[in-house]
């Protein structure tokens, strides 16, 4: 049997004036956990080491942020981030200066046969 998605949650984060396209995806990802519990994993006995973690950022530059350290803030799974065009990108007060925002969407499946 297939793995099926059983939860899904989304998240924002940013970097108000450093620029770190990393830290506001880490930021996304850590609120996106922090609003959420896998209860049924205890609750059915099962191990987290087998569910298939699929992570998407989105932020206006994607090449600029290290799916290997958002991928180092995940307690359990097989994880895969993907990062896409998408967040959003706030001039500040100087042209070096800008709040990056990223958004997190997190999908767990497990093969539950």
């Amino acid at each position: 049997m297939a793995a099926k998605r059983i939860f899904l949650e989304v998240g924002t984060g940013n970097d108000w004036h450093g620029g770190n396209y990393t830290k506001a995806a880490i930021r996304a990802v850590e609120d996106a956990i922090h609003h959420s519990s896998l209860v049924l994993l205890k609750t059915l006995d099962l191990d987290p080491s087998k569910m298939q973690v699929e992570v998407t950022i989105g932020v206006q530059q994607p090449e600029k942020v290290d799916p290997a350290a958002v991928k180092a803030v995940l307690p359990h799974g097989q994880i895969k981030v993907d990062v896409v065009s998408g967040g959003l990108n706030v001039p500040n007060s100087g042209p070096d200066d800008i709040t990056i925002i990223a958004t997190a969407a997190i999908a767990v499946h497990l093969d539950l046969a």
